[in-house]
């Protein structure tokens, strides 16, 4: 039976293990993206992030082996795996999205979206875990790297409308869209405030 001292190392373990296995699959998930990007914005954000997302797997990697030293063969083989899924599986379909380069954009913003709230899931387990299990410093690190998701979370919730839009002026004619709202020009406003300050005066 495993004493309360492993029982904690290998629940710590698993959380940690797991949450690099998903940074190390989005490492992949943002390369493809990045060459799929041609909004400067967008594009810089991405990079941005891609470089959060490498250091959040070497955090990851140095807690692991600090949290449980006997981890290096379990840490290749989630690297592997990681790479190998994003490789043969959702590579070749980010790269075939949508039917314009701004629509595969689209789509692939709201997967960064999923799969940012995934990851802030994960941390706040793992801040939970790790502070019940009297482990600040994995409970801060935990932390420190949902606050870098939740930021990309954000940027990601405001890019969506204003990629929906650019496939909407791109995709679907004029006459189709909604019209936007006419503004009163300001000879009229200056007109009608006069007409009304002449009723109020000759009212008085």
């Amino acid at each position: 039976m495993a004493t309360d001292g492993t029982a904690r190392e290998a629940k710590l373990s698993q959380y940690l293990i797991e949450a690099y296995g998903k940074e190390k699959e989005l490492e992949v998930a943002l390369e493809a993206h990045i060459g799929m990007t041609d909004r400067a914005p967008y594009k810089k954000r991405l990079k941005e992030h891609l470089r959060e997302t490498k250091s959040h797997s070497r955090q990851l990697e140095k807690r692991i082996k600090k949290v449980n030293g006997d981890t290096a063969a379990t840490l290749a083989k989630v690297t592997s795996q990681a790479n190998k899924l994003v490789a043969t599986a959702k590579g070749p379909l980010h790269s075939i999205r949508g039917n314009s380069d701004t629509e595969k954009m689209l789509k692939n913003a709201k997967t960064e979206y999923f799969n940012e709230h995934e990851e802030i899931a994960n941390y706040t387990a793992i801040e939970t875990l790790a502070t019940e299990l009297n482990d600040e410093e994995t409970a801060k690190m935990a932390r420190s790297i949902r606050r870098d998701e939740e930021r990309m979370a954000k940027f990601l919730e405001k890019q969506i409308p204003v990629l929906t839009r650019q496939v909407v002026k791109e995709e679907v004619p004029a006459a189709e869209r909604k019209k936007p709202a006419r503004k009163a020009s300001g000879r009229f406003r200056k007109s009608s405030g006069r007409s009304g300050s002449k009723r109020t005066r000759r009212s008085g």
